[in-house]
């Protein structure tokens, strides 16, 4: 029998769980830990509330932890209730998947003031996650800065400017729509360094934008190259540079709207400006080079803004005793080797990039490494050395079964039109698989 510990509950964890299912059968016995006691990881935090699509791949990974040999071990952190050494000690293989999700520090002078977020907290607070339960951005003035051109600067931009009906549906915590119902905010600025064809942005979340009640994108035509060199991009990116020039074609029909999305390019952030807290952001214009890198031009310009929402990419959390790359924010790894018999997978792998999808392959690739490392397994302890070690520490896990009676409780106070209404508080998550 083979015994694998996965850390984490997210894509990359369960995609390994299912991988290793369908590669060794009944003999394999998998146990997926997590600090949280809810399984899911980036779906259920990270995902924007108001995309439930995206969010229902979660009945996939249901699926395989209904499986016999497969085990959800929730509310125990690995670090403080259970160490990489000890789990080592009881399974032939140990997989790091516990995502990125730190993050990455904004380095410029004025990070340090109030109403200054990161893009895991803020996202973290609407999505109602326990750790930022408590944020409380600055919603009271008119302009935020929203530093990135990706996906998630979209996702912010798109959860800020929403009207309440336009939350209908979604599972947005109760905090945070109320929150958002009286914000003040009426210009979104959305900085990158680079251009219009140098965006990470995908078509479906740069379309919502077009569509938005009381928000409209505004871009600035001189920033496009000729149309002409969009034939250029591979399709998707061509769809997404189509769908920003579509935001100025159209910018007449949308004047009515009070809410704007600014999309200002070739702008790099050097610095932000207050007393205690936002007020401003300096600007230095961009330009690219050769090599399509921004290169700052000496030409400055602020922005008066009241709150900066730094979406500028993620980072793994080191755990003690294991090799750790500092400059990429990820374990050191070899194709996701880190150590004889510990392994990772995933953004813990390869840093924060890819989609959900992504995963899947890479879960499926890890477990052909396992198999090539440890056979048919040495004869380990698996699961009830764990549960030895959890018992003399009175570390109270929550399993699957705890899980669905929470997520019960959860659609059971859900307000009309949600699917649920999320515990945001660990203890009252336990308390509700009593219920």
């Amino acid at each position: 029998m083979r015994h694998i510990a996965i850390i984490g509950s997210g894509p990359a964890g369960y995609y390994t769980a299912e991988a290793a299912q369908k590669k060794f059968g009944d003999e394999v016995c998998i146990d997926i830990i997590d600090r949280l006691p809810v399984p899911f990881g980036l779906i259920r935090t990270g995902v924007a509330p108001d995309h439930q699509s995206i969010k229902a791949v979660s009945r996939r990974y249901e699926k395989t932890n209904l499986g016999d040999n497969v085990r959800f071990v929730g509310n125990v952190s690995v670090g403080s209730d259970v160490s990489v050494d000890e789990l080592q000690g009881f399974y032939d293989a140990v997989v790091l998947a516990t995502g990125a999700p730190n993050d990455r520090k904004l380095e410029i002078p004025g990070n340090e003031l109030s109403g200054v977020i990161g893009s895991a907290a803020f996202v973290g607070w609407y999505n109602g996650h326990p750790d930022f339960k408590d944020l409380n951005p600055p919603l009271a003035g008119k302009s935020v800065a929203i530093i990135g051109n990706g996906n998630v600067a979209l996702d912010v931009a798109r959860i800020l400017a929403k009207t309440q009906n336009e939350f209908r549906g979604s599972d947005i915590v109760a905090h945070a729509l109320d929150a958002l119902a009286q914000s003040k905010i009426r210009k979104i600025t959305l900085l990158g360094r680079r251009g219009p064809h140098q965006i990470a942005m995908t078509p479906k979340e740069l379309g919502e934008l077009g569509h938005l009640e009381k928000a409209r994108p505004v871009v600035d035509p001189l920033d496009f190259p000729d149309e002409g060199d969009d034939a250029m991009l591979e399709p998707g990116m061509r769809k997404s540079v189509t769908h920003l020039r579509s935001f100025y074609q159209r910018a007449g029909e949308l004047l009515d709207k009070p809410i704007t999305i600014d999309f200002d390019f070739f702008a790099m952030p050097v610095e932000i400006k207050g007393d205690g807290e936002v007020e401003q952001i300096v600007v230095e214009r961009t330009e690219l080079d050769k090599d399509m890198r921004s290169i700052g031009t000496g030409e400055r310009y602020e922005l008066d803004c009241q709150m900066v929402i730094s979406c500028i990419g993620y980072r793994t959390p080191p755990i003690e005793g294991v090799p750790y790359e500092h400059g990429r924010g990820r374990f050191a790894n070899t194709e996701g080797r880190i150590l004889p018999g510990l392994y990772c997978v995933g953004w813990a792998k390869r840093g924060p990039s890819g989609t959900i999808g992504t995963n899947k392959p890479d879960g499926f690739g890890m477990v052909e490494l396992i198999d090539e490392d440890i056979g048919a397994g040495d004869q380990k302890e698996g699961r009830k050395g764990l549960d030895r070690l959890m018992a003399e520490r009175n570390v109270e896990a929550v399993t699957f079964r705890d899980w669905k009676k929470i997520e019960e409780a959860e659609i059971a106070r859900a307000r009309a039109g949600a699917p649920r209404e999320k515990f945001t508080d660990i203890a009252e998550m336990i308390a509700a698989r009593e219920s």
